[in-house]
């Protein structure tokens, strides 16, 4: 005869809005009433969108345990640190929120999560990289569950068209930590009578990934087999991808492949031959600095960097994104829109006189910037900002027609102050590499700095300029290259620039 079960089985979910954290919970509380358990449930909800996810929290306790004490059990309405047996997230960093908490503990927490990532606000606001180091989650939920379950839950939902709740339970399931069987964990879907086709889809797939991800790996290494060249159907993306393999060295290959898809996406085959030609004479300098030892990682990074500035956002990158079919279907999706159903968009547009000047033709937009009457003439049009509903006709031509205007890119006066920095950079570059290949290597890191649209590139390129005017000063010296990194920290920090200012004191 088993003993009778003295405590209660703890579970904890973060889950975002809109992952079915609720239904999730709602699922397990059926589960455990229908099979003779007592369950409780509670939740506090984030404090808002991605700042927070709502905390789920349930208790469950066999009723016949209940029966053989003679009373029934006293449960608590929140985690308490080092007592949660299972701790279910919808998403890697709440995951690791779970284990700064201390809800995850080795000798006895069963943690399940989604690899997937929805962004913080903290991540998307940051002037530079600010997502958070996923390895690093990873490696503390590896140490400090006692079993950790962890794969692309969101991805599998949407291939087995479902939804991550659903998958997230066939996850647990899969686990075997809670005292059901795979039926009764399929009869709650049954009894909720809502999507249960769909549902049980995306539960089978979560409990089948979930007993893949339990089993012990193997202890031969894992041979990795070499990439293969891509082909296109288009003749001319076709030469410039063989050009790309028989003229670059292969540690450069995947970032060139992802730079050439870029500039034909953002402007044409041409603008991706420019790319390659601009990497030429870097890729020369790398060989003479002894790039083969480093990896080629100036050219690399320089590709990187290269790419992104070759696809700067203008009025035109704007409108063209904005206008996409699929920008369309990914908003449909994300509101949960039926078929018979219409979706209204609405665009807060505020172009500055900048961003109208970039867009005319190269002389003109320069007569205008050079003229202060003119640009007080032309701001009488910019002082409010425009909502224009995409979903609509009127709404929907005028910004297509200003995406149309691609065509016309390389005559415009953006195109051609950016196509003249850009030189200047890649000159630098060349210049540095023979003499300090890794400050060679921060120079072109140097370009994360300008990005962004209006003010936000105002502020990037100001600051890049002002990080490459200190490079005279940096040259020759012992640890040049960590200098250059550290002005680009202290202006990725503070957009005002009173950290770069200090930064460059410290310098001279």
């Amino acid at each position: 005869m088993s003993e009778p079960q003295v405590r209660p089985i703890t579970i904890a979910i973060a889950a975002m809005g809109g992952q079915g954290g609720g239904v999730l919970s709602d699922w397990i509380v059926d589960l455990a009433e229908a099979n003779g358990y007592l369950a409780q449930s509670t939740s506090v909800p984030g404090v808002a969108q991605r700042t927070g996810a709502t905390v789920y929290y349930l208790e469950i306790f066999a009723h016949a345990g209940a029966q053989a004490a003679g009373r029934d059990p006293v449960m608590a309405l929140m985690p308490v640190p080092g007592d949660v047996d299972v701790v279910v997230a919808g998403e890697l960093v709440e995951a690791g929120r779970a284990i700064i908490r201390g809800f995850v503990t080795p000798e006895r927490t069963v943690l399940v999560a989604s690899r997937h990532r929805d962004y913080a606000l903290s991540e998307k606001m940051a002037m530079g990289d600010g997502r958070v180091n996923e390895a690093a989650i990873l490696e503390a939920a590896g140490r400090s569950a006692r079993e950790f379950v962890c794969f692309d839950m969101a991805a599998l939902a949407e291939d087995s068209g479902s939804v991550i709740s659903s998958v997230l339970f066939g996850a647990l399931a899969g686990t075997a930590v809670l005292p059901f069987t795979r039926a009764q964990f399929e009869q709650a879907i049954r009894a909720s009578g809502v999507a249960v086709s769909a549902n049980l889809a995306g539960f089978a797939a979560g409990y089948a990934r979930a007993g893949q991800a339990r089993q012990p790996q193997g202890t031969g290494a894992a041979v990795t087999p070499p990439p293969q060249r891509l082909r296109a159907a288009h003749p001319q993306v076709d030469a410039l991808l063989q050009r790309l393999y028989d003229c670059f060295p292969a540690p450069a290959h995947e970032t060139l492949v992802a730079g050439v898809r870029r500039l034909i996406d953002y402007q044409d085959v041409r603008h991706a031959g420019e790319y390659l030609n601009r990497l030429e004479p870097i890729l020369l300098a790398d060989r003479r600095a002894g790039g083969s030892g480093h990896e080629h990682l100036l050219l690399s990074e320089t590709a990187r960097h290269l790419a992104l500035w070759m696809s700067y956002e203008d009025t035109i990158r704007v409108a063209d994104l904005k206008t996409r079919k699929r920008r369309f279907e990914r908003v449909r999706k994300e509101v949960g829109a039926g078929d018979e159903q219409l979706v209204y968009l609405t665009e807060f547009m505020h172009p500055r006189v900048e961003e109208i000047c970039d867009t005319l033709p190269a002389a003109l937009g320069a007569l205008v910037m050079g003229s202060a009457p003119l640009r007080r003439i032309l701001g009488l049009f910019c002082r409010q900002g425009r909502k224009i509903r995409t979903a609509t006709l009127s709404g929907f031509v005028l910004l297509y027609a200003l995406a149309g205007l691609r065509r016309f890119r390389r005559s415009t006066y953006r195109y051609r102050l950016e196509e003249g920095r850009i030189t200047a950079w890649l000159g630098r570059i060349r210049e540095v590499a023979g003499e300090d290949y890794e400050l060679a290597v921060e120079v072109a890191r140097c370009q994360r700095l300008v990005k962004g649209y209006g003010d936000t590139y105002a502020r990037g390129l100001k600051h890049f300029e002002t990080v490459l005017d200190a490079l005279p000063r940096i040259r020759g010296r012992a640890g040049a290259a960590a200098m250059l990194a550290a002005l680009c920290e202290a202006a990725l920090a503070d957009e005002h620039g009173a950290g770069l200012e200090q930064a460059l004191r410290q310098v001279a």
